[in-house]
């Protein structure tokens, strides 16, 4: 590759709006040697350079003459048996060092590079006020160089097969092979009223209940038909007015109403701190309960960062 013949303007120059030009510039550069000048910066010298490197002083001089083509500056001027960076190349040295610590830590394929990594987790808002603040204090106490991302739900199962996300945490399971999934709880369930409701100075019989009105909530993942079918079976035949995949909002409507919902009893213990709710003690819901269990994708497993993220929060529950 010819480095004699580059365009006039320089990298220290700045490029304007002409965006094309930085990829021209970068084209004309050999990026190996920005390696080579980290290694003769760092270890004071080209005999030094070439062992780390594994090349011949001869190399290293060609490089260093190469880049001095490239940029207004000698870089290294020779003193005693090694060289001496000049303040140009010190400067440059900070931007340099700063872009390859940033590309080995995208490009970390074995997980031990302790730099910041971006890590998507798509859940609910229901399930994210349960399970996040645990997530994020045990990520943060055994890997606390990984940001956390927290994202909505579309399409689950297609958000992981498409690797649109890194993980997700939500009720029900995917029938896809290639989807892994852990259980992190099983939360029971409660039929959910505002306080002084008029149910809960009646018999607390199935007849009474279906005089009121109830609520059903909709996941943003999976439907989960076979719960849904279960509470029909007991709640026959009960007038369903209202319906909404925020849990908030189906909190702040009972709380307002004389509507009944049946909620994950962790989330009904949250929601109950921000509107006037009562629990109904119904006998008939003490066996349901609901699972939120961890969602991946199998191949990601082959990246140690997010297998060792997976473990930290299955550890955490």
């Amino acid at each position: 590759m010819e480095y004699n013949n580059l365009p006039a303007k320089r990298l220290n120059e700045p490029g304007g709006e002409d965006k094309p030009q930085i990829f021209r510039t970068l084209r004309n550069i050999d990026l190996n040697l920005l390696t080579i000048f980290e290694a003769v910066y760092v270890h004071k010298g080209i005999v030094n350079a070439a062992k780390i490197l594994n090349l011949t002083p001869s190399a290293i001089s060609q490089s260093i003459q190469k880049l001095r083509a490239i940029f207004p500056d000698p870089l290294f001027i020779r003193k005693g048996q090694g060289v001496t960076p000049t303040a140009y190349a010190t400067h440059l040295h900070e931007y340099i060092s700063q872009g390859l610590e940033s590309i080995l830590g995208a490009l970390d394929l074995t997980g031990s590079y302790d730099k910041q990594r971006t890590f998507t987790i798509g859940c609910s808002p229901s399930v994210g006020v349960l399970v996040m603040p645990a997530i994020f204090q045990a990520v943060k106490e055994h890997a606390p160089q990984l940001l956390l991302r927290n994202v909505p739900l579309n399409e689950p199962d297609i958000q992981l097969a498409q690797f649109q996300t890194d993980l997700i945490i939500e009720s029900g399971s995917f029938s896809a092979r290639a989807l892994g999934q852990n259980v992190l709880y099983a939360d029971n369930l409660v039929l959910v009223c505002r306080q002084q409701h008029p149910a809960l100075s009646e018999p607390l019989t199935i007849e009474n209940l279906r005089n009121y009105d109830h609520s059903s909530f909709m996941t943003e993942g999976q439907s989960n038909h076979a719960l849904r079918q279960r509470i029909d079976e007991i709640f026959p035949e009960r007038q369903i007015s209202f319906s909404s995949y925020n849990m908030f909002t189906t909190a702040s409507l009972i709380g307002s109403s004389d509507m009944l919902c049946v909620m994950p009893s962790r989330l009904y213990g949250l929601l109950r701190k921000c509107w006037p709710l009562e629990s109904i003690p119904l006998s008939q819901l003490n066996a349901e309960s609901i699972e939120i269990s961890l969602h991946y994708n199998k191949l990601s497993l082959r990246d140690p960062v997010l297998e060792n993220v997976i473990r930290i929060i299955r550890q955490a529950f």
